[in-house]
């Protein structure tokens, strides 16, 4: 561990260096640089860009089953493709992610099943499942609650000497919520290997952020808890690809917690239960962010470098459309549960009432009355 006046230093080093204001970018809207990007391998570059396209496929299939009513509420989360599945691309197996409700392509990109995302939003617990040899946390519909569960397993992580950090996925109203303060504030405090992973989509639910905070940014919250603050175009994978790795490596050498700010836009709405067109300008709002597209942004550059053709898109989107409808055939082919398991996972020990209505369910369900 770095001794504390030299973290301190570093700190101030960083902060300086990568700015709280001004959005980190990497990849143009036109699919042309404006850095470096020599630190990441063609091949990720295009498993990025793989794992983009079908999320989105996957997450328009998904609100097409809400409204035919096959699945429950659902939460869209087009538009940020870039920041969830570059994210997750920067992270190793042995890290613990604690993602959201809206975090879906992350989940995916590290080893979730498509077809138990479904079963998530059908009120099934095979979707809250880590796939073997992963550490994904069930998503967290209670906004912010779970960035104080990333916090205490990174301090886990640390009393163990393990090489892992934590991250937290959430979105910009969460940090309006007291749990993210008092979040940053004991990592902060400890040191701890976490990731604050802010989506800034805009949005929580129908608030603008500029009716949240006065803060012109989030990433500059970090200042008040002497962690380093980042603040990433979120469109940009490369970006935020970068932005995760260097944060995840700071961590494991003792500097600390990150926070990252990656603006984003969701292009839908908050759930499927939500009308945006009553909040904001969707027409012309939505017309605008559809010009820093990540997907397109992210084929443009790859076919400027050979990277991509023609051929492999119309391959890729034969191979996207097939998977998609072989998860969801997975999914909806899978009987339906005992209805008794709503009765499981409450408590770790079942009190006399639980048991009292597990009873009296049982005696509905076979017919038998007093």
């Amino acid at each position: 561990m770095l001794a504390e006046h030299d973290r301190a230093e570093r700190l101030m080093e960083i902060a300086k260096a990568e700015g709280l204001y001004e959005e980190i970018h990497l990849l143009k809207e036109d699919g042309t640089l404006a850095g470096p990007v020599d630190d990441i391998p063609p091949e990720v570059m295009v498993a990025m860009y793989r794992h983009m396209v079908f999320s989105r496929a996957f997450d328009r299939k998904a609100i097409a089953l809400q409204r035919q009513g096959r699945i429950g509420t659902y939460a869209p989360f087009e538009g940020q493709e870039a920041a969830q599945v570059a994210s997750a691309m920067a992270l190793a197996p042995e890290d613990f992610v604690f993602p959201s409700y809206r975090d879906h392509a992350a989940t995916m990109v590290l080893g979730q099943s498509p077809a138990h995302v479904l079963l998530y939003w059908s009120g099934r617990v095979e979707g809250i499942r880590s796939p073997e040899g992963r550490h994904i946390l069930p998503p967290s519909v209670p906004i912010a609650t779970h960035v104080l569960h990333a916090v205490g397993a990174a301090w886990a992580s640390w009393h163990r000497k393990e090489n892992a950090v934590s991250i937290a996925y959430f979105g910009d109203g969460a940090t309006s919520e007291g749990d993210f303060h008092e979040a940053l504030n004991f990592a902060g405090v400890f040191h701890l290997p976490v990731i604050f992973f802010c989506q800034n989509n805009g949005y929580a639910i129908s608030v603008p952020f500029s009716r949240q905070s006065a803060s012109r940014t989030i990433a500059q919250r970090a200042i008040a808890y002497d962690i380093v603050g980042v603040r990433v175009d979120g469109n940009d994978a490369f970006a935020v690809y970068r932005a995760v790795k260097e944060a995840r490596s700071r961590a494991l050498h003792g500097l600390g917690p990150t926070l990252i700010e990656a603006v984003t836009f969701r292009m839908g709405a908050h759930t499927t239960a939500d009308d945006p067109t009553r909040y904001r300008d969707q027409k012309a709002v939505v017309e605008d962010w559809r010009k820093r597209d990540p997907i397109v942004r992210l084929r443009l550059y790859l076919e400027s470098q050979k990277l991509w053709s023609e051929s492999d898109e119309a391959k890729l989107q034969d191979e996207v459309k097939a998977r998609v409808e072989a998860v969801v055939e997975e999914a909806l082919s899978i009987a339906p549960p005992d209805m008794e398991m709503m009765f499981d996972h409450v408590y770790a020990e079942e009190p006399w009432h639980l048991a009292a209505e597990r009873d009296e369910y049982r005696r509905t369900r076979e017919g038998v009355s007093e």
